[in-house]
């Protein structure tokens, strides 16, 4: 099973939606995260998890 790290961004209520969109998108082309989950409240401020997959390397043996 794969193993994640995770990330907690705040997206204040001021925040457009496109610039949201901007915000996630640059996290997922630089970072490589994902979108785990967003979660919107009724004020219009959101919470988003992101996610990306811990690549662990294993020592090469001579």
């Amino acid at each position: 099973m794969p193993e994640y790290e995770f990330r907690d961004v705040y997206v204040p209520r001021g925040v457009s939606r496109a610039a949201a969109v901007r915000l996630l998108t640059d996290h997922a082309e630089y970072g490589h995260w994902e979108l785990a989950r967003l979660r919107l409240y009724p004020d219009g401020s959101r919470r988003v998890r992101l996610r990306r997959r811990i690549i662990r390397q294993l020592r090469a043996t001579w």
